[in-house]
């Protein structure tokens, strides 16, 4: 078993509560705060000691997580906010917040400059994976700091991977959810088209699981009920991963595309796509259930009620 650390933990929604439980759950002492005062009280219960502040949190710990929605909390957090200045000489930090790379190689800087170890470290595998510690990890900073946080991340998830420098965790995160928005679109127009042929939900997921159009959003977050239990379409799309934070992550990536000048076709229209459904019926819905707006946008007869199971 690898040694213990002390993990100051901030961030303890969703996907952070779930991640630091997972840590204790590991022999580590993880001192925990959200400004939720029910998040701190659901980690609490879990194991996980709470703090007063995210500064208090940081003050005794080997290594700072941060789980936060977007670069400009995981900014002010660092600098204005106090976290980094709380901190001892040389903590490490690792940011799993999904956020512009251009924040996260701020984010490395501010690190840098405050004496500290940065990490640039998304995760993939949304809240079940959070729960079940099979989250993957892509990591992004210098090979030491990655191979003294790999324990810590192989606690909480499945795979750890190492990218390359500051930033490039989030690169890979933002081009590997490019994928999986582009893929669920695909996988839910295909599903609303089979209904319009008269193919049963069973039919097309038997053939496509098994040949060329297979891919994650068809076998483990299928669109429609019933052919994968577990798939939020079975739980009248409640998140897994929500479609605002797809949108979200869409976004990431099509800034990143414009400012690359990337041809991303599909890309960019993925993430407008995404945009206008998170902004409309999609706000509490998982992204998956972006078939009930293409579904809606087809010919009347697909807006019924009855598809085929």
């Amino acid at each position: 078993m690898v040694s213990s650390s002390v993990v100051g933990f901030i961030g303890l929604g969703h996907m952070g509560g779930p991640m630091a439980a997972n840590l204790v759950k590991a022999g580590h002492r993880v001192i925990g705060y959200d400004l939720v005062p029910g998040l701190r009280a659901a980690a609490a219960d879990a194991g996980v000691e709470t703090a007063a502040s995210a500064a208090e949190a940081a003050a005794g710990a080997d290594v700072v997580i941060t789980m936060l929605p977007a670069g400009r909390h995981v900014l002010a957090l660092y600098g204005s906010e106090g976290l980094l200045a709380a901190a001892r000489p040389g903590t490490l930090f690792a940011d799993c917040s999904t956020i512009d790379v251009a924040d996260a190689r701020a984010a490395h800087e501010a690190v840098l400059a405050a004496g500290h170890r940065p990490l640039d470290a998304p995760v993939s595998g949304g809240v079940v994976g959070a729960e079940a510690g099979t989250l993957t990890f892509m990591a992004g900073g210098e090979a030491a700091d990655f191979a003294r946080a790999e324990p810590l991340l192989l606690a909480m998830g499945k795979k750890a991977v190492h990218c390359g420098g500051a930033g490039a965790g989030q690169a890979a995160k933002i081009c590997n959810n490019m994928i999986l928005g582009i893929s669920m679109i695909a996988v839910s127009e295909a599903f609303v088209l089979g209904e319009s042929l008269g193919l049963s939900h069973r039919a097309l997921f038997d053939v496509a699981s098994t040949a060329s159009g297979q891919c994650w959003a068809l076998t483990v977050n299928c669109p429609v009920p019933g052919p994968v239990p577990g798939s939020p379409a079975n739980r009248d799309y409640a998140p897994g991963f929500a479609a605002p934070l797809m949108a979200k992550d869409l976004g990431l990536a099509a800034n990143a595309a414009r400012a690359g000048g990337v041809d991303a076709e599909l890309g960019l229209r993925a993430a407008r796509t995404y945009a206008e459904f998170a902004e409309g019926e999609g706000e509490g819905q998982d992204f998956s259930g972006i078939v009930r707006a293409i579904r809606r946008r087809s010919e009347p007869s697909m807006t019924q009620n009855g598809t085929p199971e």
